[in-house]
């Protein structure tokens, strides 16, 4: 029995999935905690030494002879981390991670550098955002000179843990469009934003080769033994967190649209040519299976109701009762939920904002409501750059944490207007990964199966998750989401300066 492992190496934990293609089902599945560090300078960072630990963990937890049958895996990585690796394959210091606002003016210096930020569209595709790869170098420079001095590889976390698996180093187009160097459109490295990053360092050499999106690469024998999978198994590329969830979601053909609500929030759809905004105002991205994946990301979404919970001494598992028990609007309390700075909208320096607190809605319940409202409306003023752009969806594919929330659920049906589904599959980053395993795996056989063809066969929607927009409902968010850019007018100049 051929089984396939999807790994995700996401900022509060690791997940690790089994799954029997032949039967359809998930057979195992195992996840450990990660610690993140954070600072009063908006770093945030986490040790990669952690990430193997929670690895080794994960694949310990599951059943030997289950191990002993995968017979390929794949990776899902938070984007744009920073692993910085020596020649002998050292980590030189902890990663700087995809939520880190302390690189902020370097991403300015690296865009002035080229003529600004249409120029850097012209040559990537993207602007240099914060919380991309590129800006972190010139900080390291400046902040970790020794551990500069000795880099000899830049890694990305999916990167790294592949690097773990099979001894190798590479990376691939999907991930490698988010760190600020990738010419979305050439799939290749902008030699010009490379010099800007660093005038007096080839950065080139420090990048290592992109593979393609049905790439295998052999396990490494120690490494198998440690894990108790088989020396001949094979590990698939991988790829970004929302790459993953977009193979996960069945989201790797145009017209459909997918929605993870974690830590992050994200909104993805495929495209078989580039779709890149003069303005900058999604990201660019190549999708991990040979096409693009124009994306909305913002990075304030279930952290913001996780905080809420904390706060008011409740879990967020009784946060749906929260949102039954008050009206759409929140009784006209408006959060701007920008606890880790945002990317969309752009306010890396930005700051949680509540508004319109009165005697009626300073509660618990209201705060909660406003805090899931004001993460679901960060994604809906994307959503809206998409729609103005011509993309059209009928329906928004949900994954991630926040999707276990039938209220969310409503909630995104509402805003949106548009039908939610739910996958079978909740986890669908380490799902994608595992299916991405499963399309590379059958094609180093000869099957000629499309990715397509693959996510047809696997992805299947949970009928009692679904959601569908409520017209009265929409046209009450509508009101509140008109309060909420109100309000997100008012508050850009202050927190832009």
């Amino acid at each position: 029995m051929d089984l396939v492992a999807g790994i995700d190496a996401g900022t509060q934990s690791l997940k690790v999935v089994v799954y029997d293609a032949a039967g359809q089902a998930i057979v195992a599945a195992a996840s450990a905690p990660l610690e993140l560090s954070s600072g009063s300078d908006g770093s945030r960072e986490q040790r990669p030494a952690d990430w193997v630990a929670a690895l080794h963990a994960c694949f310990s937890a599951l059943d030997p002879g289950i191990r002993a049958n995968i017979a390929a895996l794949a990776v899902s990585g938070q984007q744009h981390g920073f692993v910085p690796v020596d020649a002998a394959g050292e980590v030189l210091a902890p990663a700087k991670l995809w939520c880190d606002t302390s690189t902020s003016a370097e991403c300015v210096q690296i865009m002035d550098a080229v003529g600004g930020p249409a120029r850097t569209i012209e040559l990537a595709g993207n602007p240099v955002l914060t919380g991309y790869t590129a800006s972190k170098l010139p900080w390291t420079k400046a902040h970790r000179p020794e551990a500069y001095a000795r880099l000899a590889t830049i890694l990305l976390p999916h990167d790294y843990l592949n690097f773990v698996l099979t001894g190798q180093r590479f990376c691939e187009y999907g991930d490698a469009s988010g760190t600020g160097w990738l010419d979305v459109r050439t799939r290749t490295w902008s030699n010009e934003l490379l010099r800007a990053t660093d005038p007096d360092r080839d950065l080139a050499e420090c990048l290592p080769p992109i593979a393609g999106p049905d790439a295998l690469f052999g396990v490494d024998p120690a490494t198998a033994a440690a894990l108790g999978i088989p020396a001949a198994a094979k590990v698939a590329v991988g790829g970004g967190d929302n790459m993953m969830a977009a193979i996960g979601t069945g989201c790797v053909v145009p017209g459909r649209l997918a929605m993870s609500l974690g830590t992050s929030g994200t909104l993805f759809a495929y495209s078989d040519t580039p779709v890149v905004d003069p303005e900058g105002a999604w990201a660019a991205f190549c999708s991990s299976t040979g096409g693009w994946l124009p994306l909305i990301c913002t990075m304030n979404c279930t952290v913001v109701t996780e905080q809420v919970a904390k706060a008011f001494g409740f879990s967020t598992r009784d946060g749906d009762a929260h949102l039954r028990a008050t009206a759409p609007g929140a009784e006209g309390l408006v959060m701007l939920p920008f606890l880790n700075g945002e990317r969309t909208p752009d306010l890396p320096h930005g700051k949680g904002v509540l508004a319109g607190l009165d005697t009626t809605n300073m509660t618990p319940a209201h705060l909660y409501r406003a805090a899931m409202e004001g993460a679901t409306y960060s994604l809906k003023y994307g959503y809206d750059a998409f729609v103005r752009a011509g993309m059209q969806f009928d329906r928004i594919v949900l994954t991630g944490g926040g999707s276990n929330s039938a209220e969310w659920r409503q909630l995104v049906a509402d805003v949106f207007g548009l039908p939610v589904e739910v996958p079978v599959q909740a986890e669908g980053a380490a799902f994608g990964a595992a299916l991405q395993a499963l399309w590379a795996l059958g094609r180093s056989r000869g099957d000629a199966a499309s990715i397509h063809d693959i996510t047809d066969r696997h992805v299947a929607l949970e009928a009692s998750l679904s959601a569908r927009p409520d017209p009265a409902r929409s046209q009450a968010y509508a009101s509140a989401y008109t309060r909420y850019l109100r309000h997100l007018d008012a508050i850009t100049p202050l927190q832009r300066g």
